[in-house]
């Protein structure tokens, strides 16, 4: 029994986030999501009564799933190889999430912010980030290290139009984002005539 209310509860949030990332968060209503998944309202109530509780569910999952990849990097050497497995780790985190929850995140930021989860994210977001570089990292390297953290969590939205399986999108996005971690700090950018005038 409870097997089943779990799977109905996973069912309940992929369709919320379909119906999210086709319609925008405000413009999807609890009638539609039960109508798609062919309930009544009253079964839904059963699971979330509103749409924010289905949004912080999916969210409360995806938190968790990012304070155990930091517990874990918390505890190891300050190496690439870490921070390679740091984005490994959060790379399968987010393919296991409902398929259009990253679209959903990346093209509701507005919404994202008024819903408490937002920042809670962010906060994780911004931990998880500056764990992919050292503490003295350069602008350049800090921006790596985000521009990683998106690449792999994002790449299947990112690559929605290319020609490819959403696991080829996911393995292209972890293979650029091991990259972004993985060299040595770039050159020291050369200061301009504008720059130094300041």
């Amino acid at each position: 029994m409870g097997e089943r209310r779990s799977g109905t509860r996973e069912r309940i949030q992929t369709v919320a986030v379909e119906l999210f990332a086709e319609h925008g968060y405000d413009k999807t209503s609890l009638r539609q999501i039960a109508e798609r998944l062919d309930v009544t309202k009253a079964a839904l109530y059963y699971h979330f009564n509103t749409k924010e509780d289905i949004v912080v569910s999916l969210f409360d999952d995806l938190l968790a799933g990012i304070d155990e990849i930091v517990t874990w990097g918390t505890d190891q050497p300050q190496t690439v190889e870490t921070r390679q497995e740091l984005l490994r780790r959060y790379g399968r985190l987010t393919r296991e999430r409902p398929k259009n929850m990253m679209r959903f995140i990346q093209e509701s930021k507005t919404t994202m912010q008024e819903l408490a989860p937002g920042e809670k994210l962010q906060c994780r977001f911004r931990t998880l980030s500056a764990m992919l570089h050292a503490p003295d990292a350069s602008l350049a390297e800090q921006l790596k290290s985000t521009l990683a953290l998106i690449t792999a969590g994002a790449s299947v939205f990112m690559l929605k139009d290319a020609d490819a399986t959403d696991d080829e999108r996911y393995d292209a996005g972890l293979e650029l984002a091991l990259e972004l971690v993985s060299g040595e700090p770039g050159p020291t950018p050369r200061k301009t005539a504008q720059s130094t005038a300041r």
